[in-house]
């Protein structure tokens, strides 16, 4: 019997989920039997690969094949960068200072913090890909790749600006005082306002659809099945407790995955915010602790940076291959123009919507600039040096083996770094899908009660198979609604400019309530706060003291 795709969106993820559990694929053999994976990947594989071919289609320049979809990504975050006059850079004060809470307004609508929101995003990036991803890249494109990596990374903090601040704005607030955000409600509201209604909604509802299933994806199911992949890696493989017990280890992430989300974007948001800090100052000791054993490296890696950035050479991938490759590894890392981290960003406590876009400004720069270069220092400073570059191995094996190279036990806080990793990825992707379907099926709780035990099911599932045509498919959706995404962000441009603008005017004339100053009494502050509050906030002081 053959299942038919329906109609409604309801039936179409229904019919997706139960299809990918039960369809009887065929076999190669009419009498073959095919096992769980086998028979997912039978039935999924074609969907998969023509999806596939039709996002990650690629042409070719200056003899190098580039993804269509980089291109697009890429020449948004330069077209942001140039529009909003280098916001990315001159933002970034004011970001900081709303982090630390200056301008948060404690009877603003919202759920969590802008550190929570920024926690929660980059949980939701910062991954495994930054780790193995950027020895990829380096493999690939040469250590030149790194720079453009940077720049990249640099350019697409821009487009994080216009989305998150996009999130904010047009959010919707529950009756129950919850938040509901991203794309699929701004690309609703840009199109119902221009008496496209259907349209939007229809656009709204294709956003939403392929992000509650790419997070079953590449949220979820590839998440704790490269966190196995780690455990069995660090305790012995074949060898390990858990070599035959995928099962174990993905009901015991499940719960713990159960144990957080249950307590919605406030519990997720509480977590983050203690296991981001955590999982980078880990990650990023045991980089240091790599790179001080290799300081001697450390010029020569940095000039090798530079010189192959713009080196001709076609032997070492050239300055072209360098940046393509670097693009299209950041790309890949902080998800700039993907729309999911105006998911989480529009929970925040703010009434400023150009507030949250500044703090998202930070996203990029922590995942990409920061711990992605981290990576690539480790891995040129010792694979390069010991010719670990020019071996079979590749990703995270390769980065894994730098740090065995100077420390036989390095690769345990890095696999626990990878592990934790995965967690916080899983746990923000949780409820990106989340409000995904919520804009489909509404708001009830048995509704998301029902989406977070799904959810959590497949988390356990991803652990025990190898659904290779599944995460395929999956990861074609998160990246086909970037192409509605970064439309809209166009359209909103003009608007997105005067927010930003106008609220850094105000800021900067003191019309911005300091309130982590003005949390005590003026007088109790030390000297140089009342000296910095009377400049930051020269407007108010002076109605004050009339």
């Amino acid at each position: 019997m053959h299942l038919h795709p329906p109609n409604s969106p309801l039936r179409v993820l229904l019919w997706f989920i139960l299809s990918t559990l039960s369809f009887p694929s065929f076999a190669t053999e009419p009498n073959q039997a095919l096992n769980f994976d086998q028979k997912v990947n039978s039935f999924i594989s074609p969907i998969a690969q023509q999806l596939s071919s039709i996002v990650f289609y690629k042409i070719s320049l200056f003899g190098y094949s580039v993804p269509i979809i980089v291109l697009w990504l890429s020449m948004a975050a330069v077209f942001f960068t140039f529009y909003l006059n280098f916001v990315n850079l001159r933002g970034l004060g004011t970001a900081f200072r709303l982090i630390r809470g200056d301008y948060t307004n404690p009877k603003a609508t919202g759920e969590i913090s802008h550190f929570q929101a920024v926690a929660t995003a980059i949980s939701g990036t910062v991954g495994i890909g930054n780790i193995g991803g950027v020895a990829v890249a380096i493999t690939i494109g040469g250590p030149g790749a790194t720079f453009w990596l940077i720049m990249a990374g640099f350019l697409s903090m821009s487009t994080k600006l216009v989305e998150c601040t996009l999130g904010v704005k047009y959010r919707k607030v529950n009756p129950d005082g919850s938040i509901s955000g991203g794309p699929m409600y701004y690309l609703e509201h840009y199109l119902k306002s221009r008496n496209y209604p259907r349209l939007g909604k229809c656009l709204g509802g294709f956003y939403a659809l392929a992000l509650v299933i790419g997070c079953l994806g590449i949220g979820n199911m590839f998440q704790s099945n490269q966190a196995y992949a780690q455990l069995l890696v660090v305790t012995g493989e074949s060898q390990s407790f858990f070599a035959d017990k995928g099962w174990l280890f993905g009901v015991i992430m499940a719960v713990l995955v159960a144990l957080v989300i249950l307590g919605g974007i406030s519990s997720i948001a509480k977590v983050t915010a203690k296991l981001v800090p955590i999982m980078a100052i880990l990650y990023v000791v045991s980089a240091c602790v790599i790179l001080t054993m290799s300081a001697e490296h450390l010029p020569n890696a940095v000039s090798l940076i530079f010189s192959h950035a713009f080196s001709l050479e076609s032997a070492t991938g050239g300055a072209i291959g360098a940046i393509i490759v670097g693009f299209q590894r950041a790309v890949f890392s902080n998800e700039a123009g993907i729309g999911s981290s105006s998911i989480a960003h529009s929970a925040v406590q703010t009434d400023e919507p150009a507030s949250e876009g500044l703090v998202s400004l930070f996203e990029p720069l922590i995942d990409t600039v920061f711990i992605c270069t981290l990576s690539a220092l480790v891995v040129i400073s010792t694979a390069y040096p010991t010719g670990l570059i020019h071996g079979e191995l590749v990703g995270i094996e390769l980065t894994s083996a730098v740090f065995a190279h100077h420390i036989t036990w390095a690769p345990y806080p890095l696999a626990i770094a990878a592990l934790l990793f995965a967690f916080s990825t899983t746990i923000a992707w949780s409820y990106y899908g989340l409000k995904g379907w919520t804009y489909l099926f509404g708001e009830k709780r048995h509704s998301k009660l029902l989406f977070k035990l799904m959810f959590c099911s497949f988390v356990a599932l991803g652990s025990m198979i190898h659904l290779d045509a599944v995460l395929q498919f999956s990861d074609a959706l998160v990246f086909l609604i970037a192409v509605p995404n970064v439309l809209g962000l166009y359209l909103f441009a003009p608007l997105v400019k005067r927010e930003v603008e106008d609220y850094l005017n105000r800021i900067k004339l003191g019309e911005i309530v300091n309130y982590r100053l003005m949390g005590d009494s003026l007088d109790n502050q030390p000297s140089h706060k009342r000296l910095w509050y009377r400049i930051t906030n020269r407007a108010q002081y002076r109605s004050e003291q009339t």
